[in-house]
């Protein structure tokens, strides 16, 4: 479970659409990054696991073409609408239950998935054995244990506040269940999954515009649960997201660690 696990803050409820889109300005340029660097082109395989949104399907399409192919799975495909057209498939698909949704992929992604599967280890040998011979696994998660601070130069009592909420948050996912570490595993998850020549690094983002409209999207959805479990109080939120709003906080997103490796 990490912080964009659904039993905690669920798809559905006012500020997801929000966090989503700024997950994606802060974490999409790293992706392609990655994608180019593997020489992503045309007619090559894709499979997008638990897409959840539209940028990366996008980017992909256009760069494998007509003569290519992207299938985009998720358990919820409420986004996709517009996004399912060739070379674009769109299925419904739980990665860590379901058989891989074809053979023979040159690429499968998966960015904030593994952590929030109920069976991690099924889930990356399953997206393992759906890659040719030679084909990329690419995996990102955050690690929110790697740098714990949402406010890294905690100077004045705004910065403090916005570290203990921080730490609210980071208490009630522990509370139920959260792995707050779980990025920095990605490497070793991979080369258990078979895969060879496994290489990774991380982007932390710090003082973005995407990592305010982020942290006041999540306060917001988690209000009630902070509250309820005595981590914060009503006015302390309430005083946290006016700070946020002035701009005058220097807010970091969650590092994103990037793994990725071959098939044998």
């Amino acid at each position: 479970m990490t912080l964009t696990d659904g039993n905690l803050l669920p798809h559905q409820l006012s500020g997801a659409t929000e966090r989503s889109a700024a997950l994606a300005v802060l974490f999409d340029p790293t992706t392609f990054r990655h994608l180019e660097g593997f020489g992503v082109g045309p007619g090559w395989r894709c499979w997008e696991v638990g897409a959840g949104g539209a940028t990366v399907v996008s980017w992909l399409a256009k760069r494998v073409g007509p003569t290519g192919r992207v299938v985009a799975t998720d358990v919820d495909t409420s986004w996709s609408i517009g996004a399912a057209r060739p070379p674009v498939e769109v299925r419904v698909h739980d990665v860590s239950a379901d058989e891989p949704p074809g053979e023979g992929f040159d690429l499968v992604h998966a960015r904030l998935v593994l952590a929030r599967v109920p069976d991690c280890t099924r889930a990356l040998r399953s997206m393992a054995k759906a890659l040719r011979p030679g084909g990329r696994l690419l995996v990102e998660d955050v690690d929110l244990a790697l740098q714990p601070l949402v406010c890294p130069d905690e100077h004045g009592p705004a910065q403090q506040l916005a570290n203990r909420l921080r730490h609210a948050l980071r208490q009630l996912l522990a509370a139920r269940g959260a792995d707050l570490a779980f990025g920095r595993a990605l490497p070793r998850l991979l080369r258990a999954a078979g895969l060879r020549r496994v290489e990774a690094d991380a982007y932390f983002p710090v003082t973005a515009p995407a990592c305010a409209v982020l942290e006041s999207a999540t306060i917001r959805q988690v209000r009630d649960d902070l509250i309820a479990a005595g981590l914060a109080t009503a006015e302390e939120i309430d005083r946290h997201l006016v700070n946020i709003a002035s701009g005058t906080l220097d807010l970091a997103g969650p590092p994103m660690i990037s793994a990725w490796g071959r098939r044998a």
